[in-house]
């Protein structure tokens, strides 16, 4: 299933795409898509459901993918060729840091360059969806508790995050810097998210264009690492890394800009555009 949110932000409806491309009113079914929603229970609950049964949606402005995130979860260097690009050694472990939940807004929504900035980059990333409770689980089971995934815009200020004092997470967590959906696409329609290919446009040019496939720490290994450092609750978002192809990678360096305009897609979970805008 491709569920979805609509509507004004912060007065989103939970909606679905039918396999038309029609978007489906569930409201009246779900509260929201989140929560108990997102549950194997819940998941099952929708899919019983008939499609062509459901009002249809149009004209809506699309909103995040999921609700009541908790936990924006980012891995850092996690691709081989990004690490490459960016004169980085693979990490022995994963690098974790977190992005501000208040960051996340529509996949289609403006994104803001914030006050200062000097180098605002691009990242597209493999968003994960977290279904239900994951504590202390093993690898093998780590995918009974993915919900399903999503594109994930890690919208970075290259200048924030490395070249002042602290960690990454102030370079990471400015308002509209995390941009997740169209989708939260149910795992069960994607046969491996370890080979799927990824995209990142900036006025028309090509930037990424990569493979989840060079992904050093898979989905299963990343939610079994973080669950033994941290309960992952429903609607929790872990984003993933992204492979190469950013500004701060580039000779010279390129960042982004007002009226820059950013295109990204994943295999199978849809597509987002940006238009970048200053922060006044």
């Amino acid at each position: 299933m491709k569920l979805m949110r609509v509507g004004p932000l912060g007065q989103e409806k939970p909606a679905l795409q039918d396999k038309d491309g029609k978007i489906r009113d569930l409201t009246g079914h779900v509260t929201d898509i989140g929560g108990s929603a997102i549950s194997p229970e819940g998941l099952a609950r929708i899919a019983a459901l008939d499609p062509a049964s459901l009002p249809e949606i149009s004209g809506e402005r699309i909103g995040a993918c999921v609700a009541g995130t908790g936990k924006f979860i980012c891995i850092g260097l996690n691709y081989s060729d990004h690490a490459a690009e960016t004169g980085a050694q693979v990490p022995p472990e994963p690098v974790i840091f977190m992005k501000a939940t208040s960051a996340i807004c529509g996949p289609n929504d403006d994104v803001l360059v914030p006050r200062g900035s000097e180098k605002t980059d691009w990242e597209v990333e493999l968003g994960v969806v977290i279904g239900k409770t994951a504590k202390y689980v093993s690898e093998a089971d780590a995918m009974d508790y993915v919900a399903g995934y999503c594109v994930s815009h890690d919208v970075s200020e290259r200048a924030f995050q490395t070249e002042r004092a602290g960690q990454w997470t102030k370079g990471k967590s400015c308002d509209t810097f995390g941009p997740i959906g169209p989708w939260l696409v149910t795992k069960d329609e994607i046969a491996d998210p370890q080979n799927l290919g990824m995209w990142l446009k900036v006025n028309g040019l090509t930037m990424q264009n990569g493979s989840s496939k060079t992904m050093v720490y898979g989905v299963a290994h990343l939610v079994s690492y973080l669950s033994q450092f941290m309960s992952l609750h429903p609607g929790d978002v872990i984003s993933t890394g992204t492979p190469p192809g950013v500004g701060l990678g580039m000779k010279p360096q390129r960042f982004l800009k007002a009226g820059d305009v950013v295109e990204l897609g994943i295999e199978g979970l849809g597509s987002q555009k940006q238009t970048f805008k200053a922060d006044v």
